[in-house]
């Protein structure tokens, strides 16, 4: 079992935009910006369907308020200790 240390706000996600180079905002997992309801899944269901399975990413949507770019980056999420 994993987490998302971005999701769980254990590290800031920084990238500046390749268009403008001005910062991009998180908008969070792309399940959850497509689907409202998509963090009442399972996990294994959510990732089959945000088009993005990975095992081991997060897919967060990214934009930027200035130019509009989007673009989605797959966060490498932690393995739990046990």
């Amino acid at each position: 079992m994993s987490l998302c240390p971005v999701c769980n706000a254990l590290i800031l996600l920084t990238i500046n935009c390749i268009l403008c180079e001005k910062p991009l905002e998180d908008f969070g997992k792309v399940a959850d910006f497509l689907d409202p309801y998509g963090h009442y899944n399972d996990i294994e269901t959510v990732q089959s369907a945000d088009g993005y399975a990975q095992n081991g990413t997060c897919p967060h949507l990214l934009y930027c308020e200035d130019c509009h770019h989007e673009q989605v980056v797959l966060i490498h999420e932690k393995p739990l200790s046990k």
